[in-house]
């Protein structure tokens, strides 16, 4: 079909945008965008193609905003429970550390999660991304990280496996097995590094290759914190994992400067997020690879926290910068990229163009899918977002509602 009367097509053509390059749209007016077999056949001047596929389905557009659908690409999607009552003990004035010391955080999701079915794994996290299709999003990365032993990761490694097959989003796993020490290890942390290294990850992929034969290994990532994996233990977990074929992925410098940016660059991981406390040498060495800086201003927000990425001096230092909700149950239970677009224009500084190009095309790129997603290009899978607006500007400038009219994925019109 032919997509036609837009007020601003973003086409984001070109690839991932670095440093002062971030924000170039691509914005084209009077075109129209033509889909065959849900791939983008052509884009080009809308009196044009409606006058050469003069017999081709046409969906109005009503005169409004077409983009490329958002792509998460930081989630953690899969969990059981809620941790609303450390909210409240937040607002209380206990921090982060205090809590998880306490044995809440991350650990109170891993006994609700524990305790949990695939099945209700998958129930409670249907709704969730439903949200994120109303929002927008077509596109996410997904981790595991809330079982912290060899059933639970892999239960929850098949619920993402079979919500991306029954679901209309396309869900990208991550192995998260390194989130967190396990209460089991709380005083042997080597123990555990130890368990991943020799017999987790090896179990890992061959678990994957007999339930998701011909699929790319996922990602394995590591919370690289004081409160979590010091740098050596996390060097060791992500070489294990590099040498057994996965792609990486990295949290660091959320709480503390531990050097994990740096590893990311040196061992060629595919991004590293969170990225708040990131020293300039740090930022440095990320400008100078092709790693992805992934900023989640969800969470600082969700922990009333002043402090978020410094986007502006990685993109003074020429990073290639994305933006994720971190969608999670203890700091952000936040669905919506619009939403991070908002933070990102507030705390990040971020102009609209460039938290719409860190949210798409340079989202895409840090999952290893910017030649296939993220933007509105020929040869493209055809995911598109139509807004509720005629000036994109409106993203960014609105928060808390929604301005998602339409998303198409693969061509199909899904909400």
């Amino acid at each position: 079909m032919i997509i036609h009367n837009i007020s601003q097509l973003l086409t984001l053509a070109g690839g991932p945008q670095r440093g002062a390059d971030l924000g170039n749209l691509g914005l084209l007016s009077h075109a129209a965008v033509l889909i065959r077999g849900g791939i983008i056949e052509t884009i080009g001047p809308e009196n044009i193609l409606l006058q050469t596929y003069p017999n081709e389905p046409r969906f109005d557009a009503g005169g409004r905003v077409v983009m490329p659908a958002f792509v998460d690409p930081h989630t953690h999607l899969v969990w059981a429970g809620d941790r609303a009552a450390e909210f409240e003990l937040r607002l209380q004035g206990k921090t982060y550390q205090e809590i998880a010391a306490a044995g809440g955080g991350i650990r109170s999701t891993v006994r609700a999660t524990r305790a949990a079915s695939v099945e209700e794994l998958k129930a409670q996290a249907r709704p969730r991304i439903q949200a994120m299709l109303r929002h927008g999003t077509a596109t996410a990365e997904a981790k595991t990280g809330y079982a912290l032993q060899h059933p639970g990761e892999l239960h929850q490694l098949q619920a993402l496996l079979e919500l991306d097959a029954e679901e209309e989003m396309d869900i990208f796993p991550t192995y998260l097995g390194a989130h967190d020490i396990p209460p089991e290890f709380e005083d042997n942390p080597d123990g555990y590094v130890d368990l991943l290294c020799t017999q987790m990850l090896p179990e890992v992929r061959e678990w994957w290759q007999s339930h998701a034969p011909g699929r790319p290994l996922p990602f394995v990532d590591v919370f690289c914190e004081t409160i979590a994996f010091n740098l050596a233990q996390s060097r060791r977990i992500l070489e294990t994992a590099r040498a057994l074929g996965f792609p990486l992925k990295i949290h660091a410098d959320e709480f503390d400067n531990l050097g994990g940016a740096a590893l990311a660059a040196e061992l060629g991981v595919v991004s590293a997020d969170h990225l708040v406390k990131t020293s300039p040498q740090d930022i440095a060495a990320l400008a100078a690879s092709e790693t992805v800086a992934v900023s989640l201003p969800c969470t600082p927000f969700g922990l009333a926290d002043p402090h978020y990425t410094p986007a502006a001096q990685i993109l003074q230092a020429g990073g290639l910068l994305a933006l994720a909700t971190d969608l999670n149950p203890g700091t952000a239970w936040c669905e919506s990229m619009q939403f991070v677009i908002a933070l990102a224009c507030r705390y990040l500084r971020l102009t609209p163009a460039q938290a719409i190009a860190a949210a798409t095309i340079n989202a895409a790129a840090a999952i290893g899918q910017a030649g296939r997603i993220g933007s509105l290009e020929a040869g493209k899978q055809a995911d598109l977002l139509i807004l509720a607006v005629s000036d994109y500007r409106h993203l960014g400038y609105r928060f808390g509602g929604n301005l998602a009219a339409h998303l198409f994925k693969r061509g199909e019109l899904i909400y």
